[in-house]
């Protein structure tokens, strides 16, 4: 029987971070305790911290609907609007679970509701869906909808890339202005970038940290830990939090601490993660002894181009050079390099139905990979509606290919063994 797994201990602290973050915004709604600007997940938030909004993600508020399995029961109300069940699942949740009065955030924060919007903001950079969902919420809140559309996939970054995008940042800040009522200070807008560029950095080295063999974190973890730096990028809270993850997961690596005990096989997650099913796949993978080490998903939230004596133009670096803006050939290249750090075995793509713009299976980027000789399993599922996910499949498939890679893995150390012997 494997080792029990040891919970992370900065949980706490996450939780007490998070509700902070939720009462803040549940004042400014309910209280009138300041303006609320709603952002997509990859958003200026820079712009609205520094302008003093409490900012609210709904793409969060979708992931929240899928962990607890509600989406399934919600998406239906959106597609009676209109709203075609093959979009994103985050969008017709979320939609869903507004249009039946429905919101985790009650029982969990405390909220009567979704927090009411001043002003909605977003960045295509992800999809053109999330234009779309502000639109819906845009005609019922009668408030201004202004954002970004960068340009879709981006190759090499480019000078003209940024300019194109960074003017576009100048062009919100007066609507802005005049919704928060006070004018942008540059020298709290550089303050600002420079928490999310130490929220960002000290986030990359909490993933980096699953490089070492055994991983102190797994794919599931980083999927729970990355609250702050969603929501608090910008925020001395995050850089905090940060901090007390980091350091423990440090004293994990000393001490030989694994996320997944008895660690055999080490994997990549590429693709959304399956929010109604983290435990689940977590705990498989521990009777595997399997652990997801590194996935572009949780690195999405790594952006080393911030540079506060540039706010604008290293925001607009940034955000445009987000691994799900890009090119196949960029996608593939990086893939690749994280496999060789991280020492993965094998890569599972999660082809989510309703999530294409994060789905890197249905261009031959699977085949290319084991051509080059990374092995990879492909699933079907979906990030939120749990009708498209079979268990059952997607068990035998993970255990199937674990053992695969068992036997390889074991094929080759005692080949290495053979050749260290005199």
């Amino acid at each position: 029987m494997p080792a029990a797994r040891v919970e992370i201990k900065a949980s706490a602290e996450l939780k007490r971070v998070m509700a902070a973050y939720y009462e803040e915004i549940r004042q400014a709604a309910e209280e009138g305790k300041g303006k609320v600007a709603w952002c997509t997940s990859v958003g200026p938030a820079e712009i609205l911290y520094a302008l003093g909004f409490r900012v609210y993600f709904p793409e969060n508020h979708g992931a929240m609907l899928g962990a607890a399995r509600l989406s399934s029961s919600l998406i239906p109300a959106a597609n009676s609007i209109g709203y075609s069940p093959d979009i994103c699942s985050y969008l017709t949740s979320d939609i869903g679970a507004y249009l039946k009065g429905e919101t985790p955030l009650k029982k969990a924060y405390g909220l009567k509701s979704i927090p009411r919007p001043d002003v909605l903001v977003y960045n295509t950079n992800q999809c053109r869906d999330v234009q779309d969902w502000f639109s819906f919420y845009q005609r019922e809140f009668n408030v201004p909808l202004v954002g970004v559309s960068t340009p879709h996939p981006v190759p090499e970054l480019g000078e003209a890339h940024v300019r194109a995008v960074e003017a576009q940042l100048e062009s919100l800040i007066e609507p802005l202005e005049k919704v928060a009522g006070t004018k942008l200070d540059t020298a709290e807008l550089r303050k600002v970038v420079a928490l999310s560029r130490e929220c960002s950095d000290l986030w990359g080295r909490v993933l980096r940290t699953g490089a070492h063999i055994p991983s102190p974190i797994s794919f599931f973890d980083g999927c729970i830990h990355m609250g702050p730096a969603v929501v608090l990028r910008g925020r001395k809270e995050a850089v905090e939090y940060y901090k007390i993850l980091l350091a423990e997961l440090e004293g994990r690596i000393k001490d030989g601490v694994a996320a997944v005990p008895g660690e055999r096989i080490r994997l990549y997650w590429e693709g959304m993660p399956v929010w109604g099913r983290l435990r689940d796949l977590s705990e498989l993978c521990i009777s595997l002894r399997a652990c997801f080490v590194v996935s572009t998903y949780c690195n999405s939230w790594i952006f080393d181009e911030l540079d506060p004596s540039r706010p604008l133009e290293s925001m607009a670096r940034a955000y445009t050079k987000l691994f799900i803006n890009r090119t196949e050939q960029i996608k593939e290249a990086y893939i690749r390099e994280l496999v060789r750090e991280f020492k993965v075995h094998g890569v599972v793509f999660h082809d989510s139905k309703t999530c294409p713009n994060n789905a890197n299976s249905r261009y031959g980027m699977p085949r290319r990979l084991a051509g080059a000789g990374i092995p990879t399993l492909t699933f079907n599922g979906d990030l939120c509606d749990l009708r498209l996910y079979s268990d059952a499949q997607v068990r035998t498939s993970l255990e199937a290919f674990v053992e695969q890679l068992t036997g390889s893995a074991g094929a080759q150390e005692a080949k290495g063994r053979g050749q260290e012997r005199p």
